[in-house]
């Protein structure tokens, strides 16, 4: 009998974007595993980011990520302000996740994600700017657990000391 297969370590950088009303940016997906309570795909918002590739460390990450996904590769990188680490199973690879989350406020809310769907392997239903208020009332997934509590601190200028450790939600 052989061990299980553990699932790969993806070390990954995101990036909580604000933009000047304090609205956050999130991509909506369909998770490929798991099932909504309709039997649909689990549908789920996510930020912007992904993996690290050979040689780069998070912040350079982070704002390939946002060249890619979002078109704005031209903004400040802010702190780390949370963790999120384990393992992650809506998206088509299971993984993993060493997430490191930064901080990044948009002069303007202008983005580009005609690339977006080209990036990502999971199906991606859209995105959009979510007021923080509206987003803790939606009852929409969110990962991680918390972001949105975090997020509301950050519009008010509240930067933790260290960054704020994060869990993902169970299935």
């Amino acid at each position: 009998m052989s061990a299980p297969h553990p699932i790969p370590i993806r070390h990954v950088a995101r990036a909580i974007v604000l933009d000047p009303q304090d609205r956050i940016l999130l991509i909506a997906y369909a998770s490929v595993h798991a099932k909504g309570p309709d039997g649909e795909p689990l549908r789920f918002w996510f930020m912007p980011g992904g993996g690290l590739e050979p040689g780069e460390d998070h912040v350079t990450a982070c704002r390939r990520e946002l060249g890619e996904e979002i078109g704005r590769d031209d903004v400040a990188i802010g702190p780390q302000v949370a963790a999120c680490d384990g393992p992650f199973h809506l998206f088509r690879q299971s993984r993993d996740a060493r997430e490191r989350y930064f901080l990044v406020r948009l002069p303007d809310e202008r983005v580009d994600t005609s690339q977006l769907a080209e990036t990502e392997d999971n199906p991606v239903i859209g995105t959009r700017w979510w007021p923080l208020d509206e987003l803790r009332a939606s009852g929409e997934r969110v990962e991680p657990a918390g972001l949105a509590d975090l997020a509301s601190d950050l519009a008010a200028g509240t930067i933790p000391a260290r960054p704020r450790v994060l869990t993902w939600h169970d299935r």
